[in-house]
């Protein structure tokens, strides 16, 4: 683990903190070489995918680049290149459909630059 995500991470408050190694355990499961990040303040995944700490949530960042508009809307927020999905508790994580977005993403995605 980078070893600023690691701390940003253990300064998390709960459920965030929870909600956070559960997903970027999800991340690991379905991109088990993704190389991990520290940028922005946030925990960052090959410019794909972020996690950020919020008051009383998570977000899940995505880079939508190279998404058709339809796929983009299975996403949060209406940004060009990067949309999220919102977590309150670890409880409404579902597995399957994370792993499902993240493999979108990882066959889709252009490069930003």
């Amino acid at each position: 683990m980078h070893p600023r995500v690691k701390t940003y991470i253990a300064k998390q408050k709960s459920p965030q903190k929870e909600i956070i190694q559960k997903l970027r355990r999800i991340l690991y499961k379905t991109l088990p070489k993704i190389e991990e990040n520290f940028k922005n303040g946030v925990p960052w995944y090959e410019d794909k995918y972020y996690f950020v700490g919020l008051k009383d949530h998570i977000n899940m960042g995505f880079s939508v680049n190279g998404l058709s508009g339809k796929e983009r809307d299975l996403f949060e927020g209406k940004g060009k290149l990067m949309r999220h999905v919102k977590f309150y508790s670890s409880e409404e994580i579902i597995e399957s459909k994370i792993t499902r977005l993240i493999k979108l993403v990882a066959k889709r995605h252009v490069p930003c630059h």
